[in-house]
């Protein structure tokens, strides 16, 4: 029985998606609720999975194409067992009846011929995902996904399995054995420094350009980064904060605070509960406009930035302030861990009040983040680096981090940033702070 893979509602306000990557080619064996195809939305990636098991029989939206929720994109052939999955078409361009018999054949004494393995076959296995710097290296390179081994989770191919294969010396021993110039009728071999001999035409592979169409999560990065510059008011301002107390509570309960709730004590927790504190002296950080009415929201959804290899999307801790310390690490990695697995939901992603980034995992020192609108702030972390400081009379070296507050002028003015800044800092430098006061 054929049955249809339909793109499902993906959220309330979407109509559409892009098809992404097919995981599972035609005349593939697929189970029931494996992921064929990844699905593109404005706000989240997603992979589809095969309401059936049995055969993927026909594509019948290529990658990269828009389509509308509920649209046909791949037809199954429903079938129970493994052996009626195999295609007729096991050879190209011979019949199964023909391939039987050529078996079969042979003179005498002699075992049949194993069968080799048609281009049909090998064309329909599954080639692995291919991560962009890795897309990158093959197009330098002159390679397909499927000339190097994926080691990456999830069968990805990453650059580094790219750069592994080129500095295989097996490899370099197959190309040179495979690009020896012809022997001449002499026995002697051309070179290319031979008189008369026209050196080959360079490769010129140093210029090339790929087109790439922007993914929908990706355009809609764009378009709310746009949005965002051309909507609000926007200004930066900054302070540092001194990590020695949190670090020094992290080294002396880490391990009993992991073996109690089975999550490590992160730096994300202080500052999402120092920002909930922030937040509640200074409410006007926590609102957003609509029209010309300020909204003043009396709850805190924390929005915390993931990186993912898609782009950067920002799943949101609902109700924080009822949280532990505990439970906003277990939030956050769990959240984090569904953005990179494509297993967020829309509604993870959206409605938060305010936004909490933090570039220092990657190195960044200091920038300027971009406001996430509607809200009318974010704050952005940044690398924890060892700096001398003065206190009380003596340069001393404390791990500091810059901190910055980007936030929309129009409601939240410089007293109030500032504010909010110092008692982020305040928060930070004595954590005990957050646990007596209210």
């Amino acid at each position: 029985m054929t049955v249809e893979l339909r793109v499902p509602s993906a959220g309330e306000s979407i109509t559409e998606v892009q098809v992404g990557q097919w995981l599972k080619g035609e005349g593939d064996r697929v189970e029931r609720d494996e992921a064929v195809v990844e699905i593109e939305t404005d706000k989240a990636s997603m992979e589809l999975p095969s309401p059936v098991s049995g055969v993927l029989s026909k594509q019948l939206k290529p990658a990269g194409e828009i389509v509308p929720v509920g649209a046909v994109i791949a037809l199954i052939e429903e079938r129970v067992t493994a052996e009626a999955a195999v295609p007729p078409k096991v050879a190209a361009g011979h019949p199964p009846a023909a391939v039987a018999a050529g078996l079969r054949t042979g003179r005498a004494g002699e075992a049949p011929a194993e069968p080799r393995p048609s281009v049909a076959v090998k064309g329909r296995l599954r080639e692995p995902r291919v991560m962009p710097a890795a897309r990158r290296a093959l197009a330098e390179a002159g390679l397909s996904p499927a000339d190097v081994q994926a080691t990456g989770p999830g069968s990805r191919l990453l650059k580094e399995d790219v750069q592994r294969h080129l500095s295989d010396p097996a490899r370099d021993r197959e190309r040179g054995s495979a690009g020896a110039p012809p022997a001449d009728p002499n026995g002697d071999r051309q070179g290319a420094g031979d008189a008369g001999v026209a050196p080959s035409a360079p490769a010129g592979g140093d210029r090339l350009e790929e087109v790439v169409p922007m993914t929908m999560l990706r355009r809609r990065i764009a378009q709310r980064l746009v949005e965002s510059q051309q909507t609000t008011a926007s200004l930066t301002t900054f302070n540092e904060i001194d990590l020695s107390a949190v670090m020094t509570l992290r080294k002396e309960r880490g391990e009993e605070f992991q073996k109690q709730h089975g999550v490590k004590l992160g730096f994300m927790s202080f500052f999402v509960k120092a920002a909930i504190d922030a937040l509640k002296r200074f409410p006007a950080v926590n609102a957003e406009i609509r029209g010309t009415d300020i909204v003043y929201k009396n709850y805190y959804d924390i929005g915390i930035a993931v990186s993912t290899e898609h782009g950067l999307v920002v799943p949101v801790v609902r109700n924080a302030e009822r949280l532990s310390f505990a439970e906003v690490e277990l939030a956050i990695a769990d959240l984090a861990a569904r953005a990179r697995d494509r297993k967020i939901t829309v509604e993870e992603l959206q409605g938060g009040t305010f936004t909490i980034t933090n570039g220092g995992i990657f190195g960044s020192l200091l920038a300027t983040p971009i406001i996430n609108p509607p809200q009318s702030a974010i704050l952005g972390l940044h690398a924890i680096q060892d700096r001398p400081v003065a206190r009380e009379g003596q340069v001393v070296i404390r791990p500091m981090m810059y901190v910055a507050l980007t936030y929309d002028h129009r409601i939240i003015d410089g007293r109030e940033s500032v504010s909010f800044l110092k008692r982020i800092k305040e928060c930070v430098e004595d954590p005990a702070r957050m646990l007596i006061e209210v």
